[in-house]
């Protein structure tokens, strides 16, 4: 008996010992790997079963600058994995020459990929924004056809004529009057909304209507694309059991999609039925009305590609695309504007100088409505707006999946699966790049003898490059160009004072608290 009991005694100290032994073995592992990983990677600190999400973590609030920094320190490209069981892994750059050979050389082997369209497809389907391949093709023809028409181009500047001035401008003017502070971001996120949606559907939310009305369309819209984002931010074994049990972000994600869609279904549906009433559409410019149209006079007209559900997929696409982009541009120009005065001061001398050669000088400043060849004519003020879209991109970070196994030309080997991002905000503050000034607001970096230049698409990727470059980029130009000259002649826009402008870590560079500002009418 006593030897059993001495037995068993001796057998626990022995466990004991053994796994003190194995914590020991372990930790060693981990402080091993730590080391190795630190001295073979020169990138941020990997860590073993976490990877790069503990050094995100200790800098989350100020992502973009760390990141930027982390790139510099490793001449442009660093190496990243995710969390173990997450499945994410492969380099993050700046360098153009990898960003030209991802979005044109090698097109074909870097797609959006099914990472990125796993977690949009509830949203957006299979519309132009997240599909690849012949699906990707067929939408950019047909979107190209009709974009470039000079009927959707006439539209499109008619549209946004008339949202300055019978809706954006008298809401300024209402603001002023009441002596009011006012969010311009959120300002122009309504504008945006309404106007992508008069060009895509020919249906006006009523966003920004004088009482700033909840449009529950434009709630769902905006819910739906901050709710996506979360499924970029956990591990899919989360968020996909999240989705099947309905609990959570999936659960008000689903909810907003659903209004999304029914709202897509509806539109599209009544546009067939004029169609089918009247036998045309001829008097409809919007982009989904020409399409159908088209359809409705093409003997092929049976391509699935033009079925309700791509149709649909399609134009929300479009809103996702047009909306958030051109706002968010805005805000931070106006914001860029406000901190430099001399750079106001040019705008304004440009705008005063175009407006010196119309026929009627008699116009009172709120009546005055620019024409698309006025906007061609100012070159600072797209001098300036491209220049902040370079510091603040509306999409600081973009990202591609790797097909199959490849080579960058410098000898960076990416595998099969993994995703390469690329950061767009790094890219403006790299003197490699942009020369020892680029951290500047310096909108003469894109003149030369007074007449625009353009920068090789791949060292400013702000509208995406090679096959895939935005085909609403002209669009984009005139109507923040519009917004800005309209404003800029009427107002002086006076960020309120202590005001702290930081950018939200989203996919889209929102300013995290908004833009406050005051408005100062101009006496000329």
């Amino acid at each position: 008996m006593m030897g059993r009991v001495v037995f068993s005694a001796i057998n626990r100290v022995c466990d004991h010992i053994w796994f003190s032994d194995l914590a020991i073995a372990l930790l060693g592992l981990f402080i091993f790997s730590s080391m190795l990983e630190r001295l073979t990677n020169k990138g941020p600190m990997l860590w073993p079963v976490m990877g790069i999400i503990p050094s995100l973590f200790l800098h989350v609030n100020n992502i973009y600058d760390w990141t930027t920094r982390s790139l510099i320190k490793t001449r442009g490209t660093f190496h990243y994995k995710g969390m173990w069981m997450g499945g994410a892994y492969g380099i993050i750059t700046v360098d153009p020459s990898k960003i030209e050979y991802m979005l044109r050389t090698k097109f074909k082997n870097f797609p959006k990929g099914k990472y990125y369209r796993e977690r949009f497809h509830d949203l957006l389907g299979d519309g132009i924004f997240n599909a690849d391949g012949e699906m990707w093709k067929e939408q950019r023809r047909a979107a190209t056809s009709e974009m470039h028409t000079s009927r959707f181009v006439e539209y499109s500047m008619q549209t946004i004529q008339d949202l300055v001035h019978h809706k954006l401008l008298m809401l300024l003017e209402k603001v002023v009057n009441s002596g009011a502070s006012i969010d311009l971001q959120e300002v122009l996120l309504r504008f945006t909304f309404d106007n992508i949606c008069t060009a895509a559907f020919g249906v006006d939310p009523g966003c920004l209507s004088l009482n700033l009305p909840d449009v529950p369309f434009a709630k769902a819209f905006e819910d739906a694309t901050e709710f996506t984002l979360f499924r970029f931010m956990v591990p899919p074994f989360v968020w996909k059991v999240m989705k099947f049990f309905g609990v959570g972000f999936e659960k008000r994600l689903k909810q907003a999609v659903l209004i999304v869609h029914d709202f897509a279904e509806k539109t599209v549906r009544d546009r067939r039925m004029e169609l089918s009433k009247v036998g045309g559409l001829k008097d409809r410019s919007d982009l989904l009305s020409r399409l159908i149209d088209t359809q409705n006079h093409n003997e092929e007209s049976n391509k699935s590609y033009l079925s309700d559900r791509f149709l649909q997929d399609f134009c929300i696409s479009f809103i996702l695309a047009g909306r958030d982009t051109s706002s968010v541009g805005l805000a931070w120009f106006f914001w860029l504007v406000h901190k430099h005065p001399q750079v106001e001061k040019r705008i304004l001398s440009e705008i005063n100088e175009i407006l010196g050669h119309r026929a009627s000088k008699k116009e009172e400043m709120k009546d005055i409505s620019f024409t698309a060849e006025e906007l061609k004519k100012m070159v600072y003020l797209h001098a300036a707006i491209s220049e902040s879209l370079r510091l603040y991109p509306p999409v600081p970070i973009d990202f591609k999946e790797v097909q199959e196994d490849d080579v960058f030309q410098d000898g960076t080997v990416v595998k099969k699966g993994a995703r390469v991002l690329y950061s767009i905000f790094s890219m403006a503050r790299i003197e490699s790049i942009w020369g020892k000034d680029c951290e500047e607001f310096k909108p003469e970096r894109w003149l030369k003898d007074g007449e625009l230049v353009s920068e090789n698409q791949f060292k400013y990727p702000v509208f995406n490059a090679g096959p895939r470059l935005c085909v609403g980029k002209k669009f984009a130009y005139m109507q923040m160009k519009m917004v800005a000259a309209s404003i800029l002649l009427s107002y002086s826009v006076k960020v309120v004072e202590g005001f702290g402008v930081v950018p939200k870590i989203t996919t889209t560079l929102y300013m995290k608290n908004g833009l406050v500002v005051t408005l100062e009418p101009r006496v000329w």
